[in-house]
């Protein structure tokens, strides 16, 4: 396994109104903050947030590349971001554990924080496809470039994995700084990762090893 320091490349935060960040996604453009009553954008550009749209948000944030997806409690909910309309509603593998959310391959993966698993979920219906194991407590989940990371929180520490999707076996990993929690990830799809920062209400800006990368030439 490789292990290494995480490289922290910039913060945002805390911002007003904004006690926790419990989900993190990336829409190409924009970053979506999940904050417990409310799904906030933040233009990483210039560290301002915009517009919020009110629903419940107590976890992960997903983005299918035309909805959100949004954990609240023991459901997950799919909304239309130009409206902030909530389309439809799927159960959550965990029905109130869950931590993490993410879209790839047609799915929604889903860490169970407690219960140390990443489920693959049908978007339509809520069936768990597979299952993950993990041996830490599971907060943000992200794919980029055909690999699979997530956060984990437990005490004061934190890190982020790269695993195997078949097995869970952790391939890398970077260690954050004591007290810097994981809360939410999302890549954006090239050398960032966005970290929710928990109850600091910050977002941290972790920069994905160039080694991690999978080359397309």
């Amino acid at each position: 396994m490789k292990r290494a320091a995480a490289e922290i490349l910039c913060e945002y935060g805390p911002f007003e109104g904004v006690k926790h960040v419990h989900g993190v996604t990336f829409d190409g453009e924009t970053v979506w903050l999940a904050a417990g009553d409310r799904i906030t954008a933040l233009d990483p550009a210039s560290g301002e947030t915009g517009r919020s749209i009110d629903v419940a948000a107590h976890a992960g944030t997903a983005f299918d590349g035309r909805r959100l997806f949004q954990i609240a409690e023991d459901r997950i909910q799919k909304i239309e971001p130009a409206t902030g309309e909530v389309l439809d509603t799927i159960p959550a593998p965990g029905g109130g554990g869950d931590s993490g959310l993410a879209w790839a391959e047609g799915s929604l993966w889903v860490g169970q924080y407690r219960a140390r698993k990443i489920h693959q979920v049908d978007p339509e219906t809520g069936e768990v496809l597979r299952t993950i194991e993990s041996n830490r407590f599971v907060t943000g989940v992200t794919w980029v470039d055909g690999d699979l990371w997530h956060g984990v929180w437990e005490g004061e520490e934190s890190d982020l994995r790269r695993v195997d999707p078949e097995t869970g076996e952790v391939l890398e990993r970077l260690d954050l700084p004591p007290g810097a929690m994981v809360s939410g990830l999302e890549s954006d799809g090239a050398d960032r990762f966005f970290c929710g920062g928990g109850s600091s209400g910050k977002l941290r800006v972790v920069r994905r090893p160039q080694k991690a990368r999978r080359q397309s030439t």
